[in-house]
């Protein structure tokens, strides 16, 4: 993408990394609107603790002591080059992943490991790098999927139709319907997933996270491979949930433009180690941050290292 008139000059006293940051060509566009409800930072009643976390993998260090706090209403960014241990730190929230030390704390309650199946009791949802959607199911009974942990009815009620799974379904279906619209699904609702174009599938994803109205809401990489226009799209949509629904947000994303621009802070993760946390302008300065991701080696790496994180 070429850069705007008069960008050249600014760039030519810019750091490599920032120069990025200005010819992806999202910075201006996606923060336009960034912000407009400011998050909390009453880390007291943090939505998501994690302290002193640390992972590895037959003796290679994925995380290593990594301590994160996202607030009520946050948009919170985690990046790193490839191999940082991004998505371990999520796999961790998550319950995918067992920390070998420290602990997560969700809802005020502490654990190590987090309990999957609990995940949508204490109000977490999350999407995948790569679609999960029921490519054969409509777009409607894909969001549909993402209430079956909160109806209340037996099994035996919703083959016979009680009283309770009658509500059940009609609360579940009004539901859907308003996230549908929400992020404007209406026209492909009852159209196969799997037929969708793929930015359209990853809405439909997003829209399956959000149904229940989760506090915290984890995003592992919800725009890759997605076009320009996509990214917009999407990443509005992200900031309109967090505004509307007030959701807490982690957001891990290669997409630094887009990152920087989103996110209210971001950390920064590097061999597992977390080397940088701030705001985006103070981490978009970091020395330790570009040298990151100019492949800076570090004193204490020797030659031809390999990252262990993922």
């Amino acid at each position: 993408m070429n850069a705007a008139p008069g960008t050249a000059s600014a760039l030519s006293s810019a750091s490599p990394f920032e120069a990025g940051l200005a010819l992806d060509g999202f910075d201006a566009p996606v923060s336009e609107t960034a912000g407009s409800v400011p998050a909390a930072r009453d880390t007291a009643g943090a939505v998501l603790r994690i302290e002193g976390v640390s992972l590895a993998f037959g003796g290679v260090a994925a995380l290593v002591d990594v301590d994160l706090e996202v607030a009520p209403r946050e948009i919170r960014a985690v990046i790193g080059p490839n191999g940082a241990g991004k998505s371990s730190l999520i796999n961790v929230v998550s319950g995918l992943y067992r920390p070998d030390r420290g602990r997560v704390l969700l809802a005020g309650e502490s654990f190590a490991p987090v309990p999957t199946a609990r995940l949508a009791r204490l109000g977490v949802a999350r999407t995948f790098q790569n679609l999960a959607l029921f490519k054969g199911l409509s777009v409607i009974d894909n969001v549909v999927m993402g209430l079956t942990q909160t109806v209340r009815s037996s099994f035996l009620g919703q083959i016979f139709g009680s009283p309770r799974a009658r509500r059940d379904e009609a609360e579940t279906r009004a539901r859907a319907e308003a996230i549908v619209e929400f992020l404007h699904l209406t026209a492909v609702r009852d159209k196969p997933a799997g037929t969708l174009p793929y930015g359209l599938q990853k809405r439909v994803e997003l829209a399956r996270a959000l149904v229940a109205r989760p506090k915290l809401l984890l995003l592992d990489e919800p725009l890759a491979g997605m076009t320009v226009t996509e990214k917009r799209e999407l990443s509005g949509y992200i900031r309109n949930a967090r505004d509307t629904y007030g959701t807490s947000i982690v957001l891990i994303e290669h997409d630094i433009g887009v990152v920087m621009g989103l996110s209210d802070r971001v950390a920064v993760l590097d061999y597992g180690r977390k080397i940088a946390d701030g705001t985006p302008d103070e981490v978009r300065r970091d020395q330790a941050v570009i040298d990151a991701y100019l492949g800076v080696a570090h004193d204490d790496e020797a030659p031809g290292n390999v990252r262990g994180g993922v």
